[in-house]
């Protein structure tokens, strides 16, 4: 590979790409209106996968850092990163040149009997970072989740069941929707995993909510002595509205799991790469307290890290593939310009824009008091209430957004939330600056 990459040819003829790709970058720097129609498209993939699009959103496959345009010319600003992989935004430079170096391997996937080098570059940088003793790569957040569960139902046998957190989300395969805790992710799926869920932790009663959760661990363990394999933890639950627990609580949590011999596993396919910490078990002073953990979406190829006392015996990990050689040169190309991207620690990007981020929307709560309640979350993983809207109010709103600009989703299981996921690693204070100008826009036209 190296006499490839060396080669003069090859050399100039990135260059000239990278060149070309800055260049044209600079023609979707600011918001555009549609220039033609792609509603026949987005008809035709609704149609082809059986139900309706969120959003008549077809990408044109090109971008510039928080811009993305779309099938039908229109440039819009991504505050949901496809819920979350893309935190350097769209056509990052560095990723474009591991992109192109990735064009040069012989595969297009590495897989279980098929191993290049960057695979095994990558999964050493994990470990090294991480402070797990080993590392299995896998193409998606899901089958690191399912990955995580197998090792700890190994280890744990005959412990069969899982203990959760009301309002979590794991997944949607089979087994994770039987965690995740939503019942219509699951109508008319049999169920294959007992759970038994706990109430998550609230920053308006530390305590009392410390205590209750404690107390239903208790509960439950009493009721089904020995049965628990592990509990599963969103440090800061997504789907629930980005709601963050505490490092005491968590501390708390797991000194009792202990005591029990049940494992800890952390899902950390949403937080990681997000908050002020690479890894967010760091951020609340977990490491080499957890059993096994699952990461994925800015990761770029995902994966589940896990200590040696838990490693699994052969045959219960297989993967055909274990994830694209592109995917592989992104994240190691990533992991590797940590220090040049600037992105953690109290004065690195993320803690520097997610601040300026609250304060933005805590200014617009103040001039439209109720329109922007909270906010919720940490880091490059954001959520507000807007009055006391429901979800069918907050989706319209939602659907106003983006029509005026700005992509955004929807989170919480009770009160309705906006949520973002910024791709700070692409952003400045202005284009926080233009959001917010067309979130106060949007409300001010649903309030009308």
């Amino acid at each position: 590979m190296n006499s490839i990459q060396n080669d003069k040819r090859i050399i100039e003829a990135k260059k000239l790409v990278l060149s070309a790709l800055s260049d044209h970058m600079k023609e979707v720097s600011a918001l555009k209106s549609p220039t033609s129609d792609h509603q026949a498209l987005c008809s035709a993939l609704e149609k082809i996968r059986g139900f309706p699009l969120y959003y008549p959103f077809i990408g044109s496959g090109f971008g510039s850092g928080p811009y993305v345009e779309l099938a039908d010319g229109s440039v819009k600003l991504d505050m949901i990163s496809g819920i979350g992989p893309n935190l350097l935004g769209h056509n990052h430079l560095g990723l474009a040149s591991a992109l192109f170096d990735a064009c040069l391997a012989d595969t297009v996937m590495q897989g279980n009997l098929m191993h290049n080098v960057d695979a095994v570059q990558l999964a050493q940088k994990l470990v090294e970072l991480s402070g797990f003793d080993h590392c299995f790569l896998s193409t998606s957040g899901a089958m690191a989740c399912e990955n995580a569960l197998k090792i700890i139902f190994q280890h744990y046998a005959p412990a069969t069941r899982i203990l959760a957190f009301e309002h979590c989300f794991i997944g949607r395969t089979i087994a994770l929707s039987q965690i995740t805790d939503k019942p219509s992710y699951r109508i008319g799926v049999p169920e294959l995993l007992s759970v038994d869920y706990i109430p998550f932790y609230n920053h308006k009663r530390p305590v009392e909510s410390t205590q209750e959760t404690l107390s239903a661990l208790k509960t439950f363990t009493d009721r089904y002595p020995g049965k628990h394999a592990c509990l599963c933890i969103e440090l800061i639950q997504g789907e629930g509205g980005i709601v963050e627990g505490s490092s005491e609580y968590f501390h708390a949590i797991i000194e009792f799991l202990r005591s029990k011999n049940i494992g800890v596993y952390v899902d950390e396919v949403q937080t990681f790469g997000r908050t002020e910490s690479l890894f967010a078990h760091h951020l609340y002073g977990l490491k080499g307290k957890v059993d096994a953990i699952s990461i994925g979406k800015v990761s770029q190829t995902c994966a589940t890290l896990f200590s040696k006392e838990v490693a699994p015996k052969p045959g219960l990990l297989s993967q055909t593939f274990t994830g694209s050689t592109a995917g592989i040169r992104a994240a190691l190309w990533f992991l590797e310009h940590l220090d040049e991207l600037n992105l953690y620690g109290h004065e690195g990007a993320i803690a520097r824009l997610s601040k300026y981020f609250h304060e933005a929307l805590n200014k617009l709560n103040k001039k439209i008091p109720g329109s922007a309640v909270g906010p919720y979350g940490r880091g490059a993983l954001l959520a507000f209430t807007p009055f006391d809207w429901d979800l069918k109010k907050v989706t319209s709103f939602l659907k106003r957004l983006y029509a005026n600009g700005v992509i955004a989703f929807q989170a919480g299981s009770h009160t309705a939330r906006v949520r973002m996921l910024p791709p700070f690693g692409a952003m400045e204070e202005k284009h926080i600056d233009e959001v917010m100008a067309i979130v106060e826009k949007t409300i001010r036209e649903e309030m009308a």
